[in-house]
């Protein structure tokens, strides 16, 4: 996704359809999940509404199908007859896994069809069909759909398929720009699939992989850290992945793989202050914010501990209202009332 600074500016060129922008930058609008060119002609939308992307191939990840007004994709001349038919075959089935017979079916020679899409795009036909099938699947998931049931959408029919693409997506190979590389793991839990980011000295993330906003927390983490995130795992990966295979057996009292924090000293401190609530016991922000020496900083506090990075080894689900009631939490309330019932019964089995 483009730069925070370069939002502003991108988002002018945009609605006053620069065409010196054309090709700099495709424009994802959210509430129709269509991407345009910089020269589109619709009602733009407010910048809220806007993601930015580098590539087609990006936004299409990003979950967003062609506009059919500005075809950015006929960028930059006019997009031949091949490709305009392929790209309409892909929407009128995204989920389609192309064969063979497919392109028989549509009068089209397959290696033509790569070649032309490889010209054009800097990708092959199969390559665009995957990306829209994946994109597809990873907003549903960003929406609180089923990991099984985007992968099967995708037309991954093994888990680990589907996992390696997810992880490629994550990143991109180190350029020169980058002072560091993370690595990025899948990680299969009770309550659903996580993902782990590291280097060979820390933690840096740990999240479930249907947390809403997921994405964005990776892409704020390798800007902040300027690093490349690739798949592959770590000691640290693996440590941790022992430690919550311990966790949900219930012999686990506590996390020692070491983490680091990518936030701002007061989210530092509250994330600190959260790995001091002894398991098996929950308090209120109002509690917590006391413990900081700041009584009057309770919503402050709530925004820390919701931009926890750290799901579990952090422990932001033991938080709740000063009512006594559950209240927000990314990983989803029916996950935090089970975690919080799970570490009363571990914390009495293994005192």
């Amino acid at each position: 996704m483009i730069e925070k600074q370069k939002v502003a500016e991108f988002y002018r060129a945009f609605v006053d359809k620069d065409s010196s922008y054309d090709g700099i930058f495709f424009a994802g609008i959210r509430t129709t999940g269509i991407f345009c060119r910089s020269t589109c002609s619709a009602r733009k939308p407010k910048i809220e509404n806007c993601d930015f992307f580098e590539t087609a191939q990006e936004s299409l990840l990003a979950g967003y199908r062609p506009c059919k007004r500005c075809h950015p994709l006929a960028y930059p001349d006019q997009a031949s007859e091949l490709i305009k038919t392929l790209i309409a075959a892909v929407e009128e089935n995204p989920e389609k896994r192309w064969k063979d017979a497919d392109f028989r079916a549509v009068a089209v020679d397959a290696s033509t069809a790569r070649r032309q899409f490889k010209k054009r795009f800097g990708m092959t036909f199969v390559a665009y069909a995957r990306a829209r099938r994946m994109g597809m699947a990873l907003k549903d998931i960003r929406e609180g759909g089923s990991v099984v049931g985007a992968q099967h959408a995708a037309g991954y029919e093994s888990g680990s398929g589907f996992r390696d693409a997810f992880s490629r997506i994550m990143g991109a190979a180190p350029s020169a720009g980058d002072h560091c590389v993370f690595n990025a793991e899948w990680i299969d839990t009770p309550l659903g699939a996580m993902l782990a980011i590291a280097d060979d000295k820390a933690l840096y993330l740990l999240e479930f992989t249907d947390r809403k906003g997921l994405f964005r927390e990776v892409e704020r983490l390798r800007k902040r850290c300027k690093a490349a995130i690739i798949p592959g795992t770590t000691e640290i990966i693996e440590s941790v992945e022992a430690e919550l295979d311990d966790y949900f057996a219930g012999t686990l009292k506590r996390f020692y793989t070491p983490t680091a924090y990518v936030g701002t000293a007061f989210q530092t401190s509250v994330w600190e202050a959260l790995t001091k609530i002894p398991l098996g016991t929950t308090c209120s922000y109002a509690d917590l914010a006391t413990s900081l020496d700041k009584p009057t900083a309770v919503r402050a506090v709530a925004r820390a501990n919701g931009a926890n990075q750290l799901a579990l080894v952090v422990p932001c689900h033991r938080v709740i209202g000063s009512n006594g009631n559950l209240t927000g939490y990314a990983g989803g309330l029916k996950r935090k009332q089970w975690l919080i019932a799970h570490e009363k019964k571990t914390a009495i089995d293994c005192p």
